[in-house]
């Protein structure tokens, strides 16, 4: 949101006729975090209005009735094609899990009295397993219904491993529009102390895994708005040297082809052996703050499918190049966060944003319990 202003009077030719400079009300300016600049930032107004949500019962397995939330703040804008620029197609809106007063979490467990908690479930495909899910104010049960059997269910929460939700002291960068100086960060960060690809670490220069206090630079960031896992230059070398090797051994012999941007590393499809899991390909661990604390990334998650009619049929490795530090544009650096996770990283994974307690929860991927995102859209029939 931006700053006080007489919308009513400013915005509008002619003016309101109800405007009164002495009023004061809020603009709004959504921001498309995809785009890049100015073009990618609308102008509006902050508005309520009452938003009404499905509630769940028996213990979480099953939709109960709708709950109304009143005074929800949201923004509106007129339509600019570069304001909805990179975003997928028939996408007209965009909610936010961020650390803030008017995030979707924060706003309902406001109204609700409930723990400011969100638990997110992103499906490999829409077509086939639906649009996933969101959990408010709720640590669980998250119940799916087990693959084998259509009336066994699975409580997903017990699979859950922790690691603390860190805050980034400085907000510069966060956004186009740096609204406030010395504020914390509204993104969720999380510790990552190294990677391993095959069990095996590569050396990381250890001032890019922390937050400096003063420029905010450093650290990992989980973001549902990158689409893939971006990492810092020399940190992207070190990990794709690291898998091609690893990759060209046995048990996987593969070869790497010429690559297809954004990506780097690519691999003929009929190279690639299919498992539950994704292809067979390396896997990759981001070890967090403790030595026992693993998420786990396998084929599913780290590698693109590239096919097209001009007979290009590759497995791609979905991890980007971040670029280096200190590479400004528009005079402001635009490689704040050295690591980035991506929404490759996060399909059928179900995580957890814990606010209140500062930590932030992940199964891995539930493919490898024989499960899926679409298991827990199941529970809405």
């Amino acid at each position: 949101m931006g700053g006080l202003s007489c919308s009513n009077c400013s915005i509008f030719n002619p003016p309101d006729p109800a405007c009164n400079p002495n009023i004061f009300v809020c603009d709004g300016n959504p921001e498309n975090p995809l785009g890049k600049g100015q073009s990618s930032i609308g102008g509006g107004l902050a508005l309520i209005d009452t938003l009404a949500l499905p509630t769940t019962t028996n213990n979480g397995s099953i939709l109960g009735p709708l709950i109304p939330i009143t005074n929800f703040t949201f923004s509106c804008t007129s339509y600019s094609p570069q304001l909805f620029k990179d975003l997928p197609k028939h996408i007209t809106g965009l909610a936010s899990f961020a650390r803030s007063k008017l995030s979707l979490q924060t706003q309902f467990s406001t109204a609700l009295s409930t723990p400011n908690i969100v638990s997110l479930c992103f499906p490999s495909s829409p077509k086939l397993d639906g649009p996933g899910l969101a959990f408010f104010g709720s640590n669980g049960p998250y119940y799916a219904l087990s693959s084998s059997s259509s009336s066994s269910k699975i409580d997903l929460s017990k699979f859950l491993t922790y690691t603390p939700l860190i805050v980034n002291p400085v907000a510069l960068g966060d956004t186009e529009i740096n609204y406030r100086v010395g504020t914390p960060s509204s993104h969720h960060f999380i510790g990552l102390t190294s990677i391993q690809i095959n069990g095996k670490p590569f050396p990381i220069n250890s001032t890019l895994l922390t937050i400096d206090p003063e420029s905010g630079f450093g650290g990992t960031q989980i973001s549902t708005a990158t689409p893939y896992t971006r990492l810092e230059s020399s940190i992207f070398k070190a990990f794709t040297e690291l898998f091609v090797k690893e990759a060209a051994s046995s048990p996987f012999n593969l070869k790497v082809t010429a690559p297809v941007k954004p990506f780097n590393v690519c691999y003929h499809a009929p190279d690639l052996t299919i498992t539950t899991i994704g292809p067979s390909v390396p896997t990759v661990d981001l070890v967090l703050h403790a030595k026992d604390v693993v998420w786990r990334i396998v084929g599913a998650n780290s590698m693109v499918r590239v096919k097209n009619k001009n007979g290009v049929n590759l497995w791609c490795l979905g991890f980007v190049d971040g670029g280096v530090k200190n590479n400004l544009v528009n005079g402001k650096d635009n490689q704040k966060t050295p690591i980035v996770i991506g929404g490759k990283q996060l399909e059928d994974n179900l995580i957890q944003f814990h606010i209140e307690s500062d930590r932030f929860g992940f199964t891995s991927s539930l493919l490898s319990r024989s499960l899926s995102c679409n298991n827990l859209a199941l529970l809405k029939k």
